[in-house]
């Protein structure tokens, strides 16, 4: 009777172990053909990460303005760039002659001429002394605004270079997936109901 009983046991312990290695042997292939199918099909829309494309940018940006515009392939807004700078610049230049052209007849009325521009042709002047220093003061802080302008369109190529390099590689799934959850409660024996929102990054 113990014989048959050892027999017995011995006979279900080596059938399971028969069954567990037959099933992982016949299962491998068929995980491993679903893995690999899921990792080709969720890769065909993921971009390669470069971590040095922001830097790249922004440096491009600061040696010559719009190149990491260029780089980011983000084309429209070179003129953008470009016309701001200009702009910029161009009213520094006409500021800055208006305030030499005001200076200049400050200091020719000081050393007693009285043939500026701004003199005219009577005994009196058509603009007076005073208002030709506040010309020169309003000359000189819209030249400093323009130059600043200029400076602030030059920064603003450059950190928009490097955002939008860093935005071009974050790539957001668009596996959205919103589905109703049953579960049943074991401890209470009750449906509870749930929603489910899956949202992956990537």
């Amino acid at each position: 009777m113990v014989n048959k009983l050892l027999y017995l046991c011995c006979f279900f312990i080596t059938t399971a172990a028969w069954c567990q290695v037959t099933d992982a042997i016949q299962s491998t292939p068929e995980d491993a053909a679903l893995v690999v199918n899921d990792t080709v099909a969720n890769n065909t829309s993921v971009v390669a990460y470069d971590p040095l494309a922001p830097s790249k940018a922004a440096f491009y940006s600061a040696v010559v303005p719009g190149l990491g515009q260029a780089y980011n392939k983000r084309y429209w807004k070179i003129p953008v760039i470009y016309a701001g700078i200009a702009a910029g610049v161009y009213f520094y230049v006409q500021n800055d002659k208006d305030y030499d052209r005001f200076r200049n007849a400050y200091k020719r009325r000081l050393a007693g001429f009285t043939d500026d521009e701004f003199f005219g042709t009577g005994s009196e002047p058509v603009i007076s002394n005073d208002r030709l220093i506040d010309a020169q003061k309003n000359a000189q802080k819209n030249k400093d605004v323009s130059i600043l302008v200029a400076i602030g369109f030059y920064l603003l190529n450059i950190v928009d270079a490097n955002v939008d390099a860093h935005l071009r590689q974050f790539n957001v799934s668009e596996d959205l997936s919103l589905q109703p959850k049953v579960e049943v409660d074991p401890i209470r024996a009750q449906t509870q109901y749930g929603l489910s929102f899956r949202y992956n990054l990537q």
